[in-house]
């Protein structure tokens, strides 16, 4: 499969369900550490250090489920799939720190998370709901051309 120019609204939907439970499987568990009644502050410990691994590979999820999208439909003006686009080769080829993409014109200013060519990415559960709910807008805004099937 080389690109994809457009998405199923069905398959949008599958993927955005399957986000949503391992984000509600991550506020389970914080949500369960917080009922804790014995010390505390080793678990709280513990999730914050496990947050932003948890969510910046989760980006890399939402990256890899439409990763045949064609990068011509896609654009290249900083929208969230842009976005994620950029966050992903940042994490897997800068040792987490955001680097520029020549090709595409991600400003801090104008993007979902702010982040700024050198910042270490460190998404948090917000940060991580705020990029998924854009990447998934802009997925169906541009990509999502087909209707769910009667």
């Amino acid at each position: 499969m080389l690109c994809m120019n457009n998405y199923e609204q069905g398959y949008i939907n599958e993927c955005r369900e399957r986000v949503n439970a391992q984000l509600s499987a991550y506020r389970n568990l914080a949500a369960a550490i917080d009922q804790t009644q014995t010390n505390t502050k080793p678990l709280h410990e513990a999730i914050d250090t496990f947050e932003p691994v948890f969510f910046n590979n989760m980006v890399l999820l939402l990256d890899q489920l439409f990763v045949h999208r064609s990068r011509v439909i896609e654009g290249k003006d900083g929208n969230p799939m842009n976005e994620v686009r950029v966050i992903c080769n940042s994490l897997l080829n800068n040792k987490g720190k955001l680097i520029a993409d020549k090709s595409i014109k991600l400003n801090p200013a104008n993007s979902v998370l702010g982040y700024k060519v050198g910042d270490e990415i460190n998404l948090t559960e917000t940060d991580f709901k705020r990029l998924s709910d854009g990447f998934f807008a802009a997925v169906e805004n541009v990509f999502g051309l087909i209707p769910v099937a009667e």
